[in-house]
């Protein structure tokens, strides 16, 4: 964290030095408030949720007066990034194609995961959630129960249907099995961006290794489902 704090006083530092030129843009409200949104998106993955609004917006190109005037506040302006930005990105369109049953479960979730990591386990949105969980900013835990535990529970019920095994009835322990898979491949994203992990394996090929991990150890989880009523 302190390194970047010296990078950003470093870089403002190098911005003072030179001469201040203006270039003023026109634009509608909606517009300026869709670039300081895109921008702090940007801004918080690289400096954190504690850099300060005058230095976003510098980094916009606009004064704190007019960040101001789109965002009142900066807990405004952090929920909307985390409105756009992270769960925004999240499709509901993937639950029902998780639900898909005409498709076999491990070309459901390697279908899902592979868009999944690549559109939004992105280096920007891996930072930011780690920056925000470190902030103790609540986007993290809410991104997790408003998203997350409904997927978790697709995966477990539906992987385990196909297998024809018994879904637990406590929702917890349903959620921590689907943990199993969904934070396997959350922490890929994290060892390639955050940790920087120059591991050559390519990501499909991990991703598709998990999830046949996954699925061959359901069986020593859970018990086998019990015959339908006649």
């Amino acid at each position: 964290m302190k390194a970047k704090s010296d990078l950003l006083a470093a870089t403002r530092r190098r911005r003072s030095n030179r001469p201040t030129r203006r270039v003023t843009v026109r634009m509608s409200a909606a517009e300026r408030r869709e670039q300081i949104l895109n921008k702090a998106f940007e801004f918080f993955a690289e400096y954190g949720l504690t850099a300060q609004t005058r230095a976003l917006a510098e980094a916009c190109g606009v004064s704190q007066r007019l960040l101001y005037s789109a965002f009142p506040n900066k807990a405004t302006l952090i929920n909307a990034v985390y409105e756009a930005k992270i769960a925004g990105v999240f499709k509901a369109i993937w639950f029902v194609q998780l639900r898909d049953r005409s498709k076999p479960m491990e070309q459901r979730l390697n279908e899902f995961y592979r868009e999944y990591y690549d559109m939004v386990l992105t280096r920007r949105w891996m930072r930011l959630f780690v920056y925000a969980a470190l902030a103790e900013v609540e986007m993290a835990p809410t991104y997790i129960h408003s998203v997350i535990t409904h997927l978790l529970e697709i995966l477990v019920t539906e992987a385990a249907h196909e297998a024809g095994l018994a879904v637990p009835k406590n929702r917890a322990e349903q959620q921590e099995i689907g943990w199993i898979l969904h934070g396997a491949v959350s922490h890929l994203a994290v060892r390639r961006h955050i940790y920087r992990d120059k591991t050559p394996l390519e990501i499909e090929k991990v991703i598709a290794l998990q999830i046949g991990s996954f699925l061959a150890g359901l069986g020593t989880l859970l018990p086998p489902a019990p015959p339908p009523r006649e």
